[in-house]
């Protein structure tokens, strides 16, 4: 059985991992007619196409979402994925050619020394590996060198990784990806510390102001929705980040979730916003796990 968000009819997901250098890049491939939605609540974002899933706008639908290492460097890998769709012959509609629409968002794992950056190529390599195969969870892809823990001090630092989860609602079902880049310290929806820190995080130990920490998280369901109703996934989306991190939301965070409907099942908003909240809690809980072992 696959309970990770390949789980969801079309959906498929492929890495690029660099594990000497600590960095990678996931892609997010849909099915298409689809449509998508974003929030942003951290307040250090770095991203692409974003302003795109706003309400209002007029392009709804789009071919894949990239989540990369790399820090703002990173959103280069983008053009890697849209250059690949492109060939592929898909993307919006237009009189002189199909663009394809790629929403990004980066997470901050430079290393010292490293000059390796995500690029064109290997966001290229990262769409080319997508398949329907069950997410492996742990340090691949946009999660190969991320952290988290960070708030008590860089000494209690541990891996943060990429993890995926699938949940029912109704007829439906969600599919949450999280790559886990937090400064806070990670818990189960149960309360148990996965990290070791306490229920009240308290003051931040001191930790330079340049060094950006993000979570980022991918929706996807078979139910049949409107933006506006995948605002309240993601609105639920970030309800866990908040049950499992803490603190989250940070200004040192970058926290985005992405949501997309690519299905036409008939279900009440509500039962899948509340699926949203339990795939994404566990696909937390997954990566964290998978990462330290």
């Amino acid at each position: 059985m696959n309970d990770t968000i390949t789980g969801v009819e079309g959906v498929e997901v492929g890495h690029w991992s660099d594990m000497e250098a600590g960095t990678g890049c996931t892609v997010v491939v849909f099915p298409e007619p689809n449509v998508a939605a974003g929030e942003v609540r951290g307040a250090a974002p770095g991203s692409r196409e974003t302003a795109l899933l706003e309400h209002g706008m007029r392009v709804e639908q789009i071919q894949a979402i990239l989540l990369t290492g790399g820090s703002a460097f990173g959103l280069a890998a983008a053009d890697g994925v849209v250059r690949a769709l492109e060939a592929d012959g898909r993307g919006h509609v237009t009189p002189v050619a199909r663009v394809p629409i790629v929403p990004a968002a980066v997470v901050f794992d430079l290393s010292p020394g490293s000059e390796v950056r995500p690029g064109p190529d290997h966001g290229e390599a990262a769409y080319r590996a997508a398949s329907s195969e069950p997410v492996t969870s742990g340090r691949i892809g946009a999660g190969t060198g991320t952290t988290v823990a960070k708030w008590r001090g860089f000494e209690h630092m541990q891996p943060g990784g990429l993890g995926s989860a699938l949940r029912p609602a109704g007829e439906a079902k969600v599919g949450a990806l999280v790559v886990l880049n937090a400064v806070g310290d990670v818990f189960s929806l149960s309360g148990e510390p996965l990290t070791g820190g306490p229920h009240e995080p308290g003051p931040p130990a001191p930790f330079p102001e340049s060094i950006a920490h993000t979570t980022l998280v991918v929706l996807a369901t078979d139910a049949q929705l409107t933006r506006s109703a995948l605002s309240r996934l993601a609105v639920r989306a970030h309800d866990a980040l908040g049950a499992c991190i803490r603190p989250v939301h940070t200004r040192f965070d970058g926290d985005i979730v992405f949501a997309v409907s690519c299905g036409t099942v008939d279900v009440d908003v509500e039962t899948v916003a509340e699926a949203a909240f339990g795939a994404t809690a566990a696909a937390i809980e997954r990566s964290v796990r998978a990462a330290a072992g």
